[in-house]
């Protein structure tokens, strides 16, 4: 995982529409890879990985690699709830958008 979602989440959702991969899902709410990609993928849902705050799905964030130069999610974040969970290269980061965007 790139970044992950803390219990200090206040469940504002300023972080949701700001993702460019659509890693970003309400609490409780099933999520598909297929959700924001240009790739046609089969829509599987699958079930909520948290229930009480959001979450962010790791197979899906780059942590805005190839969209901004920093993740928006942490930008706009009013009480900084969106850390950084473990370290990926840049190469591995491209690597997960191209697999979920077409390139252009």
């Amino acid at each position: 995982m790139s970044i992950k979602i803390t219990e200090e989440c206040i469940n504002c959702g300023a972080c949701e529409p700001e993702c460019p991969n659509k890693a970003i899902y309400e609490g409780g709410k099933k999520w598909s890879i297929s959700d924001g990609t240009s790739k046609p993928y089969k829509p599987i849902f699958y079930k909520p990985k948290r229930k009480d705050i959001y979450f962010i799905i790791s197979e899906k964030c780059t942590e805005c690699i190839g969209f901004y130069d920093q993740p928006q999610c942490m930008t706009v974040c009013p009480v900084h709830c969106c850390v950084l969970d473990k370290i990926e290269t840049k190469e591995k980061l491209l690597k997960k958008k191209f697999l979920l965007h077409e390139p252009k």
